[in-house]
């Protein structure tokens, strides 16, 4: 009898641990798999504990101030251009039928099919000094170089137009679907009250859009 009743003691434990190693399973398979890809950055969120050796130190005295900047106009210029290229497209597909629209739904999407170093790396080739327009321009126009003005293309300026025609597409994704998510209801109320088609573009369907926008520039801003 004591036996039988120590057997089912030792029963019910054992199903009783097994039920709690499979609830548990999950949310600790879940922690292991996130620390893994959180090694980096703890690393080097540790290393800013460590004394600075000979090269943190030549780097703070003499380019890492610049290095921020860039990075800092870099962020500030890509997020404008992304978003000037991307929330309006998407709201004129969305509400106007013109000729095209139909074509420039995915169209518009098309710089997302290419790597942002191959498109950089195009472009540089092509309007660089010795690309094939600079040189069209010397051949008919006779000038040499530095003669004439031409936009750098190694330049802060041109990583920001590289980068913003290869990102804008995450933005313009979430904003034209979260247009088509908004009640053509609320639009029409809007008109009744006075408001215009860019009054209710700016009062109306922009603010409903702003959580999805939002999200997209964090995705442009992190590509970055």
């Amino acid at each position: 009898m004591i036996v039988s009743n120590s057997v089912q003691y030792l029963q019910r434990k054992s199903s009783l641990i097994c039920d709690i190693l499979k609830r548990s399973s999950p949310s600790l398979a879940l922690i292991l798999f996130s620390s893994f890809f959180c090694i980096p950055v703890l690393i080097v969120c540790g290393s800013l504990f460590l004394p600075f050796d000979e090269t943190w130190t030549h780097l703070v005295d003499t380019v890492l101030s610049d290095y921020v900047l860039n990075s800092f106009y870099l962020l500030i210029g890509v997020g404008f251009f992304s978003l000037l290229l991307s929330v309006v497209p998407a709201w004129l597909v969305t509400m106007y039928k013109f000729p095209g629209s139909r074509y420039l739904q995915w169209a518009i999407l098309l710089p997302m099919s290419m790597p942002a170093y191959i498109i950089a790396y195009s472009y540089t080739g092509a309007f660089d000094a010795a690309g094939p327009v600079q040189t069209t321009i010397r051949d008919m126009t006779n000038l040499q170089y530095n003669e004439y003005w031409f936009p750098e293309i190694r330049s802060l300026g041109g990583a920001i137009a590289m980068l913003s025609f290869v990102l804008y597409p995450y933005i313009y994704l979430l904003a034209r679907a979260s247009f088509i998510e908004q009640s053509v209801c609320v639009l029409e109320v809007s008109r009744t009250l006075g408001c215009n088609a860019l009054s209710a573009f700016k009062r109306v369907a922009l603010p409903l859009a702003r959580p999805a926008i939002i999200v997209g520039l964090s995705l442009v801003l992190m590509e970055t």
